[in-house]
């Protein structure tokens, strides 16, 4: 069997994989393939891997994802298992070219076909690489295990390169598993961490589902603490619990709810450890939710400044002709000219009449402008109505040419219907009965299967696992206080004598 890391570093992880593997079979011999940048580290794993007997010419220095001096070092190769540690929050700027012309001129054939992250966290991209390494399932497969922070989960909108990255995995039914682990596991950060397992040999029973394992109590606090390191995960050894052969239990019998009794830290505690989703359960649609536009139209002095500030309204004084010259000074003083009793137009309303009515304001309008002798063009009209209008919800509903309603940009809203939810069922029982005039925007469609609403994921794992606790009772809380209090006081008085 093969095993790679496309993050190798030292290769710590790449030697205990291959020690744990020969301890499950004395006689395995697997081959280590692994990759890194930085040049120290990848010297140190190269002599390791000498000393232990492995070719060095599987152990490659460079950019896995590429820089445009160095990229994949194993381009034609496929791997039975893989893991990695990429780096968190790390910017992948050094990448951006290569990797952005990879997905553009690729797609699907390259590494990087479903969706971008965002600049400022590159450790999707490392798991799209690993996921184009997968063996066929007819060739047995392969099984990758990756250490996130916690933005993987979640971070991204709906159509996102984020959120597209996760459909990609879990539609194509590759998410079996998601460990969530200890905080003050890692000696350079203190977060929490998640190990994903994703692979295209899924059992039976785990397909279409994704197991979610909650690991955050499997802790026992280190004697000394190495950097940020003041946790660890108990391996059954100098009298510590076994959290890792119990972990590895919960996983094996796949159980929803699992609930038992954690050791954490000298404490035991009992909790459900173990929740099983469908695939489905992650997704939703986004869906745009509009109401009408209402206006009332008063011409106040606030809104004639509004109007004169407006760039249609000052473009009316500007020539395009050569500046200096006798023909543009001319269209000028014709452009202010017009300024001038556009707003003597618009003041002959008064600023205490009120239109509740579009339609009834620009009637009125336009009679204006005829009897007045003025030629309002589209611009203008525009800026009459913006500096004018004003939202109420008393006032009658704006409407198209065709009679639809007009939407209201600033009452713009969406909801986040489960995929497993009709949005217009959803529609029905959750907006319109708040919102009576609200409609769904069904010209927001998904790009890949073409229905209303933007398809997202996400695995909101610590709304999966949420235990309420109850605050104090009230009488507690105010006895301790006065204990303060007394205790305060008597510190004072020792003070002032």
């Amino acid at each position: 069997s093969t095993i790679y890391d496309p993050t190798c570093g030292t290769g710590g992880m790449l030697a205990t994989a291959e020690e744990y593997l020969k301890e499950l079979n004395p006689d395995a011999r697997p081959e280590i393939f692994g990759q890194d940048y930085n040049p120290e580290s990848y010297a140190i794993c190269g002599s390791d891997m000498l000393i232990k007997g492995h070719s060095i010419e599987h152990i490659v220095f460079g950019d896995t994802l590429g820089d445009g001096q160095t990229g994949d070092g194993f381009p034609q190769e496929k791997f039975d298992y893989m893991l990695a540690n990429p780096p968190f929050g790390v910017k992948w700027e050094a990448e951006k070219e290569v990797v952005t012309r990879e997905h553009e001129e690729l797609g699907f054939d390259g590494r990087f076909g479903p969706g971008l992250p965002r600049i400022n966290d590159g450790s999707f991209l490392f798991l799209l690489h690993m996921i184009s390494k997968m063996k066929p399932p007819k060739q047995g497969g392969s099984r990758i295990a990756i250490v996130f922070n916690g933005s993987p989960l979640f971070t991204g909108d709906a159509g996102s390169g984020e959120s597209n990255i996760r459909r990609w995995i879990i539609e194509n039914d590759w998410l079996e598993a998601i460990i969530a682990l200890p905080d003050q596991l890692f000696y350079n950060t203190g977060i929490h961490t998640y190990v994903w397992i994703v692979t295209n040999r899924k059992a039976p029973e785990r397909k279409g589902k994704v197991q979610l394992i909650d690991a955050r109590n499997f802790f026992v606090k280190m004697r000394k603490s190495l950097g940020n390191k003041r946790n660890e995960i108990g391996d059954g050894r100098d009298g510590k619990p076994d959290h890792i052969a119990e972990l590895t239990r919960i996983y094996g019998e796949f159980q929803h709810d699992d609930r038992r009794q954690v050791q954490c830290n000298g404490d035991v505690r009992e909790q459900i450890v173990s929740k099983i989703f469908d695939n489905e359960d992650f997704g939703y649609r986004k869906i745009t939710i509009e109401r009408p536009l209402r206006l009332r139209f008063q011409a106040t002095p606030e809104a004639i400044e509004t109007l004169r500030a407006t760039r249609p309204f000052q473009n009316l004084a500007k020539s395009r002709k050569r500046a200096g010259t006798k023909a543009a000074q001319a269209e000028e003083q014709a452009g202010r000219r017009q300024q001038e009793a556009i707003v003597s137009l618009i003041e002959s309303f008064g600023p205490d009449r009120v239109w509740m009515d579009r339609d009834a304001f620009l009637a009125d309008l336009a009679a204006a402008a005829k009897k007045a002798g003025l030629k309002l063009n589209a611009p203008i009209k525009k800026a009459i109505l913006s500096a004018l209008g004003q939202q109420d919800e008393e006032a009658a509903v704006c409407r198209d040419k065709d009679g639809n309603p007009e939407p209201d940009p600033a009452l713009r809203d969406y909801e986040y219907v489960p995929l497993k939810d009709d949005i217009y069922e959803y529609f029905e029982r959750e907006v319109k009965p708040h919102v009576p005039d609200a409609w769904i925007d069904e010209s927001k469609r998904d790009d890949q299967d073409g229905q209303v609403g933007i398809v997202g994921y996400e695995i909101p794992f610590n709304r999966y696992f949420y235990v309420y606790q109850p605050p104090r009772p009230l009488e507690e809380i105010e006895a301790e206080i006065a204990k303060l209090e007394k205790e305060i006081v008597a510190e004072l008085r020792e003070v002032l004598g």
